[in-house]
Formats: structure tokens, C-alpha cells, sequence
């Protein structure tokens, strides 16, 4: 983990708009304009009240969502640090049926696979940082991210 930074799971803002607009049809929480504009707003403040950077982890496959989401945390005047986790499909579905937790979602997950393999080169296009993480094992992976974001900037 990078010194001064905090782990924030945006699903959990998904989990609260899903209590409170349970009368509305969506099928992921991304698909809520709510939960576009709340991100952004909680990371915020998340920084303001402690100092920290915030790591968000999140897959995002809707471009106009991510577009929205990153001019969030923008327009509040925060860096956007984008970093693409990239896999194959066969890598992806070996890693979802191995996953213990969340057997209930393995098949929206499965379902996503496509989803994210159309969404791809966008995702590589818009990233700072891609790492190939069927070739790449998670120690060299967070040493990568690890380095990307404490460089010092040029200029």
C-alpha cells in the first residue's frame, strides 16, 4: 500500500442506493446517476477529512461512466491515477470460479467477461498504467502500481 493512502470500495455506495432506491429498475449500481455523482463526492470527502489518498478499486466498462466518474474527482481537484488490471477471458473465468466469496454473483461476473473484452481498448487507451496480470503475478503487479504512482514527476 502506498504510505498516506486509504482503501475505499465504491461498491459500498452501490449498496446504500440499492436500499434506498430498491422502487427503481437497474441491474449494476453503475448505472445509477446517484452512484456516478456520490463516488466522486465520498472520495472527496474521504480526502478532505483525512489527508490520505483514496486507492478505489473498481471496474468501470461503461466509457461515458468512467468519463463522469474521473471529472468527479477532477472538477474537486484531485489526480486521477487510472490503472488497468488486464487479463484474458480464459484467466478471468479461472479467477472468478476460483474466488470463494461472492458465489451468488459468479454468473453476472461470468456474464461481465465479454463485457469487459469489448470494453478493452478503451480501458488500455484511457489507462496510465496497464499490467498484464495473466502473465504477471500480484507481487510484481503492486510493485508496478507501487512505482507508477511514487515516481517524481517530471517537470
Amino acid at each position: 500500500m502506498v504510505e498516506g493512502a486509504r482503501l475505499f470500495d465504491p461498491e459500498h455506495v452501490g449498496y446504500l442506493l440499492k436500499v434506498n432506491l430498491s422502487d427503481q429498475q437497474f441491474t449494476d449500481f453503475q448505472q445509477l446517476p446517484p452512484w456516478r455523482a456520490l463516488v466522486p463526492a465520498v472520495i472527496d470527502e474521504i480526502i478532505r477529512f483525512t489527508g490520505h489518498h483514496v486507492i478505489a478499486p473498481q471496474t468501470v466498462l461503461v466509457e461515458s461512466y468512467w468519463h463522469e466518474l474521473e471529472a468527479g474527482l477532477r472538477s474537486r481537484g484531485h489526480d486521477v491515477v487510472h490503472v488497468l488490471l488486464d487479463a484474458d477471458a480464459d484467466t478471468l473465468h479461472d479467477r472468478i470460479d476460483a474466488d470463494p466469496t461472492g458465489t451468488d454473483i459468479r454468473p453476472w461476473r461470468h456474464q461481465h467477461v465479454d463485457t469487459y473484452l469489448a470494453a478493452r481498448p478503451w480501458l488500455t487507451a484511457s489507462a496510465d498504467l496497464v499490467i498484464n496480470t495473466t502473465t504477471t503475478p500480484a507481487t510484481p503487479a503492486t510493485t508496478r502500481i507501487h512505482n507508477h504512482l511514487t515516481k517524481p514527476k517530471a517537470g
